[in-house]
């Protein structure tokens, strides 16, 4: 008997309406339940062929779990070792590399200086950090929000030098990103899983949380049609790069080219009450897929887990490039083009 079990915390419509739905489906050999840990010794496998992760990224003994089990044969979805890794910027300066558009951004210093360090520790910062630059290179509006998290904490919109200085104090010791704001006309939340089920839900993040899918795509016609295959390619190119098996990319839509906005959410919302009922149907649905065929694919005494393209290339010595003859990346420099014109007119 192949188990599949999912980790999660205080979610509740998701995590049962999951394991119902692999039971429902009735896989010989297969069963689903909320995985149980009553003991967690080195080296020593779980009774479980996949792992569902929602939970890990706020709890480190259930980080810990993973990475134990993923060593022992574990189908972890996602891979507990790159999400220890990744982070936010990082994802910005890999879609750099992909083709796909990001905003601009700038990495910013701490505010405060990180617990056991002092000046001599930022030696390498070369004198005052150019704060200014983020004026001239970014502009306003802007966003500043951490680096590394999620969940719209400590996200600050800025829309002049007084606010940056205002609000960069109350940031403490965490690392910022200073990044362009995107005035959008669409805006999508895409769920993508196993790297090949894609979902592509309209968003309105400017509306109360409760209504935030109660959204519809304002293109029309041919446009919306190349908009959303456009949308797609970029889901699939950055979840194969990232390597996640279960994650959300956000897109804002600017003069018909879509932004990459947010696209580390390896835990994303899947609770009925917020995404809706035919969202959360696709959700249950897929993720059922995704861990029947994961179980099925598993194999005894080897590694079950997956890594992204970034790091295969790297392991074989080659580095991921752009795409050649990409049309919205050349719609992106086009766009990109017409701003600094604009800029230099004083428009």
């Amino acid at each position: 008997m192949k188990k599949i079990g999912i980790l999660f915390g205080q979610e509740n419509t998701f995590p049962k309406a999951f394991v119902d739905r692999v039971n429902e489906k009735k896989e010989s050999g297969i069963v689903a339940e909320f995985v149980k840990i009553d003991q967690l010794e080195q080296g020593v496998a779980t009774d479980y062929a996949v792992i569902i992760d929602r939970i890990s990224q706020d709890v480190p003994f259930y980080r810990a779990y993973l990475k134990n089990a993923a060593l022992n044969g574990t189908a972890v979805l996602n891979n507990p070792f790159w999400w220890s890794a990744d982070e936010k910027f990082f994802n910005n300066c890999l879609a750099t590399k992909l083709g796909v558009p990001v905003p601009k951004t700038i990495l910013l210093p701490s505010h405060v200086m990180p617990d056991d360090t002092n000046e001599n520790s930022f030696r390498n910062l070369f004198g005052y950090y150019k704060w200014d630059d983020i004026n001239t290179k970014i502009g306003f509006p802007a966003y500043m929000k951490p680096h590394s998290g999620g969940g719209w904490k400590s996200v600050y919109k800025l829309d002049n030098m007084h606010t940056f200085h205002t609000n960069h104090p109350e940031t403490g010791q965490l690392v910022m990103m200073f990044q362009e704001a995107i005035d959008f006309t669409d805006y999508f939340r895409c769920y993508c899983l196993n790297r090949e089920y894609v979902h592509i839900m309209p968003y309105e993040p400017r509306n109360p949380h409760h209504l935030r899918y109660d959204s519809q795509v304002k293109a029309t016609g041919a446009a919306a049609k190349k908009l959303l295959a456009t949308v797609k390619d970029y889901v699939l190119r950055l979840n194969n790069a990232l390597g996640y098996d279960f994650n959300t990319v956000e897109f804002a839509v600017r003069d018909g080219i879509p932004y990459a906005i947010d696209f580390c959410n390896p835990a994303p919302d899947a609770d009925i009450n917020s995404v809706g009922q035919a969202n959360f149907e696709w959700i249950v649905e897929n993720a059922a897929l995704m861990a029947i065929k994961r179980a099925k694919q598993h194999k005894e005494g080897q590694s079950n887990i997956t890594w992204g393209e970034y790091v295969s290339a790297g392991v074989q010595g080659k580095s991921i490039s752009v795409p050649k003859g990409d049309d919205a990346e050349e719609g992106k420099e086009s766009s990109d083009k017409k701003s600094s014109s604009k800029k230099k007119k004083g428009e």
